[in-house]
């Protein structure tokens, strides 16, 4: 009996050794540090987020929106501070020049990057959510509880998400951003569910959980506070990974003309203009902007997942 105590102890010893945190965030730091590319990466990618937040609440999109034919496939303006700071006040001064309806491409630029990365975080966060909620309910009860779950993941993954997107949108004529991203989001989460399920599995099966249900914590508790930190990381991973593949299925979608409405601007709107033999050839200044704005953004988050990887790496060899 004291022998059974006295392990009791001991695996009640390893429960309340949580997961250094700041420990985490120092791996974090020190990998971006190590990595010159990704740490330019983090700072660019944080720069463009932060310019597009701020310039977007100074900007009436409805207002950029209206058609100005006088001003079809202007050229764009000679750059000067004096016209950067008009634009920087919501004025349009065409120093990216005009697309084929007279409208400023650096305003909507600004509008539909930021609509872009709102979609994408949007998406991110709903999929995020069914599936580690899913996938935690199934890799800790196991049994008939994880098998109901995997039967209706594989349905939903065998299903044509992006012939059904495309259906959705022809169907509903004007589509707005939240119907979108619900339309996206139904079919995307079970990534999520697969990847979660397969971790709680396996940290289910470890002694903290065994010791948890046997001290009779509740349920609920010992998936919140003690499973799902230990998912943290490869949480993360998934999180990064996603959002950029969000945002290139919204971008490909629209350039294809099965996304958002034309006066939504968004980064695949822009892009579409490279449709036209003559735009390519004549007017790059309505298409290329979206163009490098979309492989900046593709490229830093790829590189900061790199980063966020082998900071799990390190992690898990420390123990």
């Amino acid at each position: 009996m004291s022998e059974q105590l006295d392990q009791m102890e001991a695996v009640s010893e390893d429960i309340e050794k949580k997961p250094d945190r700041a420990m985490g965030f120092q791996i974090i730091v020190r990998e971006f540090l190590r990595d010159k590319v990704a740490l330019g990466a983090l700072i660019i990618f944080m720069l463009v987020v932060l310019i597009i937040v701020l310039w977007n609440l100074r900007v009436d999109a409805a207002e950029i929106m209206q058609v100005n034919i006088l001003n079809r496939f202007k050229k764009p303006e000679p750059f000067s501070w004096s016209l950067l700071a008009e634009a920087w006040s919501g004025e349009s001064t065409y120093l990216l020049g005009a697309d084929q309806g007279g409208r400023d491409v650096l305003h909507q630029l600004i509008i539909g990057t930021g609509n872009s990365l709102l979609i994408g975080v949007m998406v991110t966060t709903i999929m995020a959510v069914i599936g580690i909620i899913l996938g935690v309910i199934a890799g800790y009860y196991g049994g008939l509880v994880d098998n109901i779950i995997m039967r209706i993941t594989d349905f939903v993954m065998i299903l044509p998400r992006l012939m059904i997107i495309i259906v959705f949108v022809v169907v509903v004529r004007d589509v707005t951003i939240g119907a979108f991203v619900f339309i996206m989001s139904i079919f995307a989460w079970t990534g999520f569910v697969r990847t979660t399920r397969s971790r709680a599995l396996s940290e289910g099966e470890l002694d903290y959980i065994s010791a948890s249900k046997t001290m009779g914590t509740p349920t609920w508790r010992i998936m919140v506070k003690e499973l799902l930190p230990n998912l943290a990381s490869l949480i993360m991973i998934q999180l990064i990974l996603s959002y950029a593949a969000n945002i290139g299925v919204e971008t490909g979608l629209t350039y294809l003309g099965f996304g958002l409405p034309p006066h939504v601007p968004t980064l695949g709107r822009l892009v579409s203009a490279a449709t036209s033999p003559e735009n390519i050839e004549l007017r790059p200044w309505v298409w290329l902007p979206a163009t490098l704005t979309i492989l900046v953004l593709m490229l830093c988050i790829n590189y900061m997942g790199q980063v966020l990887k082998r900071s799990v790496d390190a992690k898990q060899r420390r123990g």
